[in-house]
C-alpha cells in the first residue's frame, strides 16, 4: 500500500487538484488521506473542508493556522504555524509520498517536509512566472527547488525548471490537470440559472466575477476600490454579474466591505462557494469572466469563454487569445469589456484552443505515480554547473 498525502490550505488549489484526488482515491493500492489547513476551516471562505469530506476523502489532520488579520506578516505567521503544527504529524504518518500544487505559502511548507523529512513530493504546476513581483511566484520556484519531481502543464514551463536547474527527468509535462473537470462536467444537465439565483436578482446575461487581492505600490487597501471600481463599471454598462468572495491573501478585508456595501444591489449577486456542479454550470453559461483569477489564463479558453483580466496579478502568464489585460481605471475597463464583446473578437474565439491541454491529463498522471519509484529520485545531487 503506497500512502500519499495531500496538502491543501485554500479552495482554489484543492479544484485544480480534484481530479488527480479523485483518480488516487479509487486505487485499492493508494491510501491518499490529507493535511487541511489555511481558509479551508475559516468560515468567511466558506468552511471548504466541508467539500473535501462530502468528496469522500480521508482527512490525516486538520490544522487551524489561518491568522486573518489581513497583513502579508499573518501569512508568513500562519505558514509557522502549519510548519509547526504538521511536522510531527507527517512524520509519525511517514507517507510515502507529498504531493501539493501551485504558489502559495503551504506548498512551500510542504517542499520543506518532504526534503527535511527525507520523503518524495511532487510539485504540480511549477515553472509557471507571473511578472506582478508578487511573492506567490518566488514561493513557486522554491517550492521547485524543495521538491522531488515536477508535474507541469506545458512546455514553457518545463523549460523554464530546465533553467532553473532541474534536470528533464524529473519533469512530466502533462498538460493541465485542472482541465480534466471541464471534460467531466455533463452538460446534458446544465443547471439553469434562475434556480440557483434568489428570486429578486437580475441577473440576464450575467458576467462572472473573480477578483482578488494583490498588493500595488506596497499597498493593499487598493484591492477594495479597484474591486469596487470593477463593479461599478459592469452597472454603468447595464451588466449584471456573479461574484465570488476574494481568497485570503492580504487586501480581502477591504473587498469584503465593498461585498458588504453592495449585496443589496438586484444586478450583483455574491457567493462565498458553490457546489462544483453548479459553479462550471454558471462558469460556462457566463457571458464573460473578469477579475484576476488564474481560472482565466488556465480554463477559460476551453470553453471558450472571453476573459477581461484586471490590473497586474496575471500579468506575464502564457495564455491563449481570449484573454484582454487591461488597467484599473474605470476607463481601462470598460474599454476591454467593450471589446470582448464585439462581433470582431466573439468571431476570433471559435478558433481559439486552451495551450495548456485538453481535459485528459489527470489519468495519465496518476499512471505515471504508480508505476514510477519517487523514492529512487529523493537525493537532489545534480550540480547545474554540470548540465547541459
Amino acid at each position: 500500500m503506497k500512502k500519499i498525502l495531500a496538502l491543501t490550505s485554500i479552495r482554489s488549489d484543492y479544484d485544480l487538484m480534484s481530479g488527480v484526488y479523485q483518480l488516487l482515491h479509487a486505487e485499492s493500492e493508494i491510501d491518499l488521506q490529507f493535511l487541511v489547513s489555511g481558509a479551508h476551516l475559516c468560515a468567511t471562505f466558506g468552511h471548504t473542508v466541508d467539500l473535501i469530506k462530502k468528496d469522500g476523502f480521508r482527512i490525516l489532520i486538520e490544522i487551524e493556522s489561518l491568522i486573518h488579520s489581513d497583513t502579508q506578516k499573518a501569512r508568513l505567521k500562519t505558514a509557522s504555524i502549519l510548519l509547526q503544527n504538521a511536522i510531527d504529524a507527517v512524520s509519525i504518518w511517514q507517507p510515502d509520498m507529498i504531493i501539493y500544487a501551485g504558489d502559495r505559502e503551504d506548498v512551500l511548507i510542504g517542499a520543506m517536509l518532504g526534503a527535511f523529512l527525507q520523503i518524495p513530493t511532487i510539485h504540480f504546476f511549477g515553472g509557471d512566472h507571473e511578472k506582478d513581483g508578487h511573492v506567490d511566484t518566488l514561493i513557486r520556484h522554491a517550492s521547485s527547488k524543495l521538491s522531488t519531481f515536477h508535474v507541469v502543464s506545458i512546455e514553457q514551463h518545463r523549460q523554464r525548471l530546465i533553467k532553473m536547474g532541474e534536470p528533464v527527468e524529473r519533469i512530466l509535462v502533462a498538460g493541465s490537470i485542472a482541465l480534466d473537470k471541464f471534460v467531466r462536467h455533463n452538460d446534458t444537465v446544465a443547471i439553469t440559472p434562475s434556480d440557483v439565483f434568489p428570486p429578486e436578482k437580475k441577473l440576464e446575461g450575467y458576467a462572472m466575477v473573480i477578483y482578488h487581492p494583490i498588493e500595488e505600490n506596497h499597498r493593499t487597501d487598493q484591492a477594495g476600490t479597484v474591486f469596487e471600481t470593477l463593479l461599478l463599471t459592469l452597472k454603468k454598462m447595464g451588466i449584471p454579474a456573479i461574484i465570488s468572495y476574494p481568497n485570503s491573501d492580504p487586501g480581502n478585508q477591504f473587498i469584503i466591505e465593498k461585498i458588504h456595501q453592495h449585496e443589496q444591489d438586484p444586478q450583483f449577486w455574491f457567493y462565498t462557494n458553490l457546489e462544483r456542479e453548479t459553479f462550471l454550470s454558471l462558469y460556462k453559461q457566463a457571458r464573460f469572466l473578469i477579475g484576476n483569477s488564474s481560472s482565466g489564463i488556465l480554463e477559460a479558453a476551453s470553453l471558450p469563454l472571453a476573459v477581461v483580466n484586471v490590473g497586474l496579478r496575471q500579468q506575464g502568464r502564457f495564455c491563449a487569445g481570449n484573454v484582454v489585460f487591461c488597467g484599473n481605471s474605470a476607463a481601462e475597463i470598460e474599454t476591454a469589456i467593450n471589446s470582448v464583446m464585439t462581433p470582431e473578437f466573439q468571431k476570433t474565439m471559435t478558433e481559439i484552443k486552451n495551450p495548456y491541454g485538453d481535459g485528459h491529463s489527470c489519468k495519465k498522471v496518476v499512471e505515471f505515480i504508480k508505476a514510477t519509484d519517487f523514492r529512487a529520485l529523493l537525493k537532489k545531487t545534480d550540480d547545474p554547473l554540470e548540465m547541459i
